[in-house]
């Protein structure tokens, strides 16, 4: 049998400024998007395996997604200085063990563990 295979849809109020900071400040890739009569409406970024889909169809829903992303092998502290060096604030959490979180432009948070303690 095949594995599961999931993507998390991320609600934006706009594309090109989601996947920009995405791309430009989080170091993903825009990998597709799909527009309809010129308005670009769902685009893909991904980055080591990560992929989250944006997705401004449904501009009523609630931008407050929360993306619980592993660090496995990575070293955290120069992923988290390389966030800070695009500007991108990084808040100090806890879920059992210490988080960095990462909030984009619409609410939604990247919740990284920063103790491989997963």
């Amino acid at each position: 049998m095949g594995k599961w295979y999931s993507r998390p849809l991320l609600f934006v109020g706009d594309i090109d400024r989601a996947s920009r900071f995405y791309v430009t400040q989080l170091g993903f890739t825009e990998s597709w998007r799909h527009g309809e009569d010129g308005k670009p409406l769902i685009a893909q970024v991904e980055r080591d395996g990560c992929e989250l889909i944006l997705s401004s169809q449904w501009p009523e829903r609630p931008s407050n997604g929360i993306i619980f992303v592993s660090l496995e092998g990575k070293d955290v502290n120069s992923i988290r200085a390389g966030f800070e060096a695009e500007g991108v604030s990084v808040k100090e959490g806890w879920w059992g063990y210490p988080l960095m979180i990462v909030e984009d432009p619409d609410g939604n948070e990247l919740w990284f563990p920063t103790n491989n303690a997963e």
